[in-house]
């Protein structure tokens, strides 16, 4: 309580961001002694174009910004790749917003595809926990496509994963994002796009190694437990591997 009062007073008398943030991690660390801080000096914070694209997809005040860097930073791996790109669990299309966004930089056409049942989440199964509910996370078609309106090559495909996966089964693809929160639409995705990534691609799962989302890291680790490609952690959620590179 000490040093908490401390606190109170050194950011009361000198009112700068560095007591400012000394004062909230005291607080947080009484209120969610578990949660870990990040430093706030982080030089990606200033970037203008980055900050625009989180004000319009509605990311700024939320909690997935740093999770949005670190896949736009992905994508500049795989811009000299062949291959289309697709998203399955796309929502309201904010994350293939910054992949046709970086598409168009890419010496190769790229087209993109996006799967989505547009009603939410199908129901959990026995790996899937108890956090998510059939209907979770459901979305407008329209209000995506509307989002996306600016990119030509994309493609938005309604219906359950992986009802419409047949209809681009003859193309190559040099990323695919994965974001389908529960077990089996999750291992269908990688089951059908595994063999269609070229060398270099990446695949990501966006929920890869959350406490909420059990059966997605289960489904991806069974799926690469005989392959060369094990999955990569990342520190803000999620993981990737690249087609073709073994760890």
């Amino acid at each position: 309580m000490l040093d908490l009062l401390k606190s109170f007073a050194r950011a009361a008398l000198r009112r700068d961001d560095a007591s400012r943030f000394e004062l909230l991690t005291a607080l947080g660390s009484r209120i969610l002694p578990r949660y870990r801080f990040h430093w706030p000096q982080m030089d990606w914070w200033n970037d203008a174009d980055f900050n625009a694209y989180l004000t319009k997809v509605g990311e700024l005040p939320g909690y997935n910004t740093e999770r949005k860097w670190i896949f736009s930073q992905l994508m500049r791996l795989v811009s000299h790749v062949p291959g289309d790109t697709a998203e399955c669990g796309v929502n309201l299309g904010a994350s293939s917003y910054l992949i046709c966004r970086a598409n168009l930089s890419s010496p190769h056409e790229k087209w993109h595809h996006g799967f989505d049942s547009f009603e939410g989440l199908s129901k959990p199964g026995d790996h899937d926990g108890t956090y998510w509910q059939g209907g979770d996370l459901a979305a407008s078609l329209e209000a995506c496509q509307q989002n996306l309106a600016e990119f030509e090559r994309c493609t938005l495909y309604k219906g359950w994963i992986p009802d419409r996966f047949p209809e681009i089964a003859g193309k190559a693809f040099s990323l695919v994002h994965v974001d389908v929160d529960i077990y089996e639409p999750t291992r269908d995705s990688v089951e059908f796009f595994y063999p269609r990534l070229s060398a270099g691609g990446l695949l990501v799962c966006d929920d890869y190694g959350f406490t909420t989302c059990p059966g997605a890291t289960r489904a991806v680790d069974e799926f690469l437990n005989d392959k060369p490609e094990k999955m990569i952690a990342l520190p803000d959620g999620g993981g990737v591997f690249i087609k073709g590179v073994r760890v």
